[in-house]
């Protein structure tokens, strides 16, 4: 049975009200590869649109708090904190968002929701000097809490 689909076969948004609230914590990564003159610069705060990786965190974090402005069978839960991390890798950078709550639906979304703007920002502020750079393996790393328990990528 789908649980996103009604008698009439049409969308609905699934009703949590009986579930637990429960601790649910979400953590994500995503790259985006570049050329290494471009990650210089960015290293550098040399761009022309200011502070690269601190507008992209700041940008992740809004990110998740607009998700389900943004996915249509989102709910909108309280957000208890959202923690956003940049690594540089060969050729560009890594972006880790970890998002909790405390709620009865899961908070996954908001964790790619916000990796996924947080990389784009950093390709919207850098797309003057390289548009060839490619956001790439954007995935679940770890999740807890709710029914379905922890899932922890290998």
């Amino acid at each position: 049975m789908l649980t996103h689909i009604n008698e009439k076969n049409n969308p609905k948004m699934v009703n949590v009200g009986n579930k637990d609230i429960t601790k649910r914590i979400a953590k994500v990564s995503g790259k985006i590869f570049m050329k290494k003159e471009t990650k210089e610069k960015i290293l550098n705060d040399n761009l022309k649109k200011g502070a690269v990786l601190q507008t992209a965190i700041i940008a992740a974090i809004m990110g998740s708090k607009k998700t389900s402005e943004l996915i249509p069978m989102c709910h909108n839960i309280l957000i208890d904190g959202v923690d956003v991390d940049v690594k540089e890798i060969e050729n560009g950078f890594e972006l880790f968002v970890t998002a909790s709550t405390a709620a009865k639906t899961g908070i996954e979304m908001e964790a790619i929701v916000g990796c996924s703007i947080g990389l784009s920002t950093i390709y919207d502020m850098a797309k003057a000097i390289d548009r060839e750079m490619v956001i790439s393996d954007i995935k679940l790393l770890h999740k807890s809490g709710g029914k379905s328990g922890t899932f922890e990528r290998k």
